[in-house]
Order: structure tokens, then sequence, then C-alpha cells
């Protein structure tokens, strides 16, 4: 299922971008898919019978070729594929999988382009700005490539470049999608309780800002400062002098990839305590900075040989506003309490969930994962388990995740499978258990009244709720005057007749339809008409094959009932 890239596959690969090819490609794509998912749900399209296993099947191989045609669309929607990868809200866990594997390593733009983009921002040739410049880059990637290079002041630095032509591409590319996303939004069934024009609007946003290298800088140095205090967390400088919105000059940090366990130990360095650095680099940044790295893959951080953290690409960073934490609080002291209605309000309150007029379905959701997956002591939960269970409850439940909240369980996943592979014992939430324990602490004033302030909270809340009963009770009979509220009342009895007769009739027609094409048949074959009869006889077979089907549920509807 796999396939390898060449040139030739990535037809975006060039400064002039027609908009009526990439119009076809892209809706070619989006019609493409949308037969695939229809097809999905047809019983009659998989041999030998539906099954659940088959159709897990099909859904991995439907997202490897998401995957795959996303590569070969281009930037735009490699970054959009990576944005949907946060959404398991929308999409099921297969495509969430797959999506999370885009790496954008595409084709290299030439030397050329780069000299060229570098006089048109800096306003100077390579040759006056630097002592030397490796023609050939570090790295390549949807957005732009990475080369080395020396100041003339003598520092060692490497230089971001910017794609050519990308901003031309995303404007084409983005026009696009905004129809896509109306026609989604219209759509009866993908449209339902989905806001594709918020999600349009969040990834041209995302976009749009992670292009902008002036950005990216500030991001990095903003990072920089953050860790100024700790001499394990290395971040590159930013040369301003040498940087535009779309060439970026940072230091030259080398340093180990994270993943490469064996050459990390072949160093001399200590691989659990590089996996507890990296646990409580994270947890510095959400709760101290609330400035994050919202994409520590694992080419994004590297180890430096005296065992520091290098932390590198700084396009995509998350903020957490001071007021989200009492409401992560919040939702914490309910999922420890094991309190379902608790977490559903603290969910809806931080923007987590939608709410909608029957919640009954989403707080049984919530109160049966409290029940069967939180039995276990907090430094023995795993977060991957955990966000696993989170993505399960959310699809095709009323839940938004907003993008914050999905990157940084993601991170927090992707930094316990890397904390795994440095040392087998790693345990993500044990590293976090004094850092939880200690906003638990700050925010209830000190640890010893803590069970205490909980407690007076609850009692003011109960006493607020007796009060507001009354006024409850009485907005409830003011809404069933106004006709407002609507009782649903269901006969499964009545239904399953129902849908009996739906079915009898329904092979009534069947019979009408194969008598008639039996009797024309006949009639074409006595007049020496055979191939005709033979077509007719085809189509007479069909449809008796569909009312032999019909028959059988029928007579298993019986059975069941």
């Amino acid at each position: 299922m796999e396939k390898g890239y060449t040139d030739k596959a990535y037809r975006w690969n060039r400064e002039n971008y027609s908009s009526r090819r990439r119009f076809v490609d892209i809706w070619s794509f989006v019609l493409t898919l949308l037969y695939r998912l229809w097809l999905y749900n047809k019983s009659w399209s998989y041999a030998g019978g539906v099954t659940e296993a088959k159709q897990a099947a099909r859904r991995k191989v439907l997202a490897v070729w998401i995957r795959n045609t996303l590569l070969d669309l281009g930037p735009t929607f490699i970054k959009v594929g990576q944005l949907f990868s946060t959404r398991a809200d929308i999409f099921p866990s297969e495509y969430v999988e797959e999506l999370s594997k885009l790496q954008d390593k595409v084709p290299a733009f030439t030397y050329e382009q780069v000299e060229t983009i570098i006089d048109q921002e800096l306003g100077k040739k390579i040759p006056e700005l630097f002592a030397s410049f490796e023609p050939i880059p570090l790295a390549a990637a949807s957005l732009g490539q990475v080369h080395k290079a020396v100041l003339r002041s003598g520092e060692a630095v490497v230089v971001k470049v910017q794609r050519p032509g990308l901003k031309k591409l995303f404007e084409i590319d983005l026009k696009i999608l905004k129809g896509i996303a109306r026609y989604f939004q219209n759509h009866p069934k993908w449209g339902r309780g989905r806001d594709w024009i918020g999600i349009y609007e969040e990834c041209c946003r995302i976009l749009w800002e992670e292009i902008d290298y002036l950005n990216e800088g500030r991001n990095a140095d903003t990072f920089r400062r953050n860790f100024r205090a700790y001499g394990w967390v290395k971040v590159p400088r930013v040369y301003w002098r040498y940087t535009s919105s779309r060439v970026l000059t940072l230091e030259y940090v080398p340093g180990i990839k994270i993943s490469q366990y064996e050459a990390i130990e072949a160093a001399g360095l200590d691989r659990k305590q590089i996996a507890r650095q990296g646990a409580q680099a994270y947890l510095l940044q959400l709760l101290d900075n609330g400035f994050f790295h919202a994409d520590p893959h694992p080419g994004n951080i590297a180890v430096s040989p005296d065992g520091a953290l290098i932390f590198y690409d700084f396009g995509m960073m998350g903020r957490i506003k001071s007021n989200v934490r009492e409401g992560l609080m919040e939702t914490l002291f309910g999922i420890a309490s094991k309190d379902g209605d608790r977490v559903v309000q603290s969910l809806i309150n931080l923007g987590a969930l939608a709410p909608v007029e029957d919640m009954g379905p989403v707080r049984r959701s919530v109160q049966y994962m409290l029940d069967n997956f939180m039995d276990k002591p907090f430094e023995n939960q795993s977060v991957a388990a955990i966000s696993d269970d989170l993505y399960e409850i959310a699809y095709d439940q009323p839940f938004r995740f907003p993008a914050t909240f999905t990157f940084v369980m993601r991170a927090f996943s992707t930094l316990e499978g890397v904390g795994k592979g440095l040392d087998p014992e790693f345990n993500f939430m044990e590293v976090a258990q004094p850092y939880a324990m200690q906003l638990m602490t700050n925010m209830n004033g000190s640890e010893g009244n803590s069970f205490f302030n909980e407690l007076s909270r609850q009692a003011a809340q109960v006493s607020s709720t007796a009060f507001g009963l009354p006024r409850r009770l009485e907005d409830t009979l003011e809404k069933l005057e106004r006709g407002d509220v609507r009782l649903r009342v269901r006969s499964i009895e009545t239904e399953r007749l129902l849908r009996r007769q739906s079915n009898i009739q329904l092979g009534i027609a069947y019979a009408l339809i194969i008598s008639a094409f039996t009797l024309s048949a006949t009639i074409l074959f006595v007049n020496n008409y055979f191939w005709q009869a033979v077509f007719i006889g085809l189509i007479a077979t069909a449809v008796l094959w569909l009312l032999i089907r019909l028959l059988m549920r029928l007579d298993r509807y019986d059975r069941m009932y």
C-alpha cells in the first residue's frame, strides 16, 4: 500500500501553478473519497458478506490512500492532514493514526532558486552575507528547506528558506478548500453537527502563521527566554539581521536525534535521565509558561553531547490561557470523584463539548469511561490509553476538542513513546504527578486545606442548586406551555411491524418486476430475439437475487422476535 515518490508525483513542485489543474486534482480527490465512503457502507461491496473485521481493514486501506494522496497534493494538504490528525472528534481512529504519520519529506528545490529568494528577501547575494553556504540542503520539507552556512563573523548557522511560490499555492488551494468546506457544511449527512467553515478558518489561520518566518523567529525567542534558567534545555538563537518573512537564520546546534537510542547510549549519555527531562521540559512549558511546542515529534528534538535537550522548528506553537487551567482542574476533580455530570459541565465550560438538546448519551458515555477506565492509580495510567479512550468516546458525539487540547494530548503520547524507547520502565504520568499535585495545591491555597476547600465548594454548589430549583421548575413549565419541550415515545414492536410491512411491500414489487421481465424475455425468445431475451433474463435474475435476500432477512426478523 506504500509507494515511492518521485519529482513527477508532485505536480505542485513549481513556481507557477495552474488553478484549473489544482481544481481538478483537489475535487477528484474529494469526489473519489466520497464514493469510497459511500461504498464502505454498502454490504454488497464486501465479498462473502460484511463483518466488523472487513470494515476495519477497509478503513485502514482508505486511511493509507488518503495519506498518500495528501502527499501528492502538496504543502497545503500535507499541513491540513497534519491538523486533521488532531481532530479525533471528527474522524475515526484509523484516519487519525495514519494522518499523524504524515511526514512532509518532499523533493528539494534548486540552489538557484535559493539564491534568488535570499537576494530578494535580504537584499544581498549569498557570498556577501555568508562566508560559506552549502548548496545541498540538510533537509527538505513541504514549506521550505534548511541549508548549513557560516556567517562572515564566523558563527555556524542554519538557513531556512521558504519554498518558491508557496503563498500563491496557498491562495489557490485555500480558495478551493473554502468551496469544499461549504459543500460539506450543506451536506445532509456530513454537515450535521459539524462546523466545517469554522474548521476551514482555523486551518487558514494556522497555515498563514506557519509560513511567516518572522512569527517563527519570535516564537523561538520566547521559547528560549522561557528556558534560560534551565541549563539542560537548549534553543537555537535567531539571527534577526539575516531573517525575513521567507528566510530564517538560526544558530547551528547539532545533536543526536532523540529517537536514535543506540547512538545516545554510545555517546555515554543516561537514557533514563533524558527520558525524564523530555517529560519535565514539556510539563514546564504547559504549567509554568503556558507556551508550548505543538509538534514535538522526534525530528524536532535532539540531545547535545553534554546531555541537554535541543528543540527545533517553532512554526507551530500553542498557548494555554490562565483561565483554562481552572477549567482543567475542575475536570480533574470531576474525574477524581468519578462525577460524570461535573466532568460534562466542565468540558462544556472549556468549549470541549458542544451542548445539545439531549445530553443523556454523552453523560452515560463519560460515566462509563469513569467507571471502567479510571480504576488504576494516577501514576500507573498511560497517556496514550487515556487519549485513545477519550477519542473513542468523542467520535460521533458532540465533543469538539479544541486544537490546543489535541495538540497537548498528541504531544504527551509522542513523548511517552519516546520515553519508553529510551527507558522501558519510563512512565509519563509518574513524572507528571508531582507537577499536577503542585498545580492543585497552588489553586487551593495550600495542601493542608485543599480537601476542605473542595468540600466547602461542593457545599456551596449544592445550596446554590437547591435555591435555584424552583426557578428551574418554573422555566421547564414555561417551555411546556410554549411547546418548546417535545416528548419522543418509541414503540419497538410497532416499528418492527412497520418495517416488516415495508419489506413485504418491497417483496411484492420485486415479484411483479420479475414476472414482467420473465414474460418479456419469453416473448423475445419466441420471436428469435435471443440476445435481447438473455439481457432481460439477466435483469430478472438480479431482481430475483434481491428478492431471495429480502425473504431471508424477513425470516431472520421472524426468528429474532
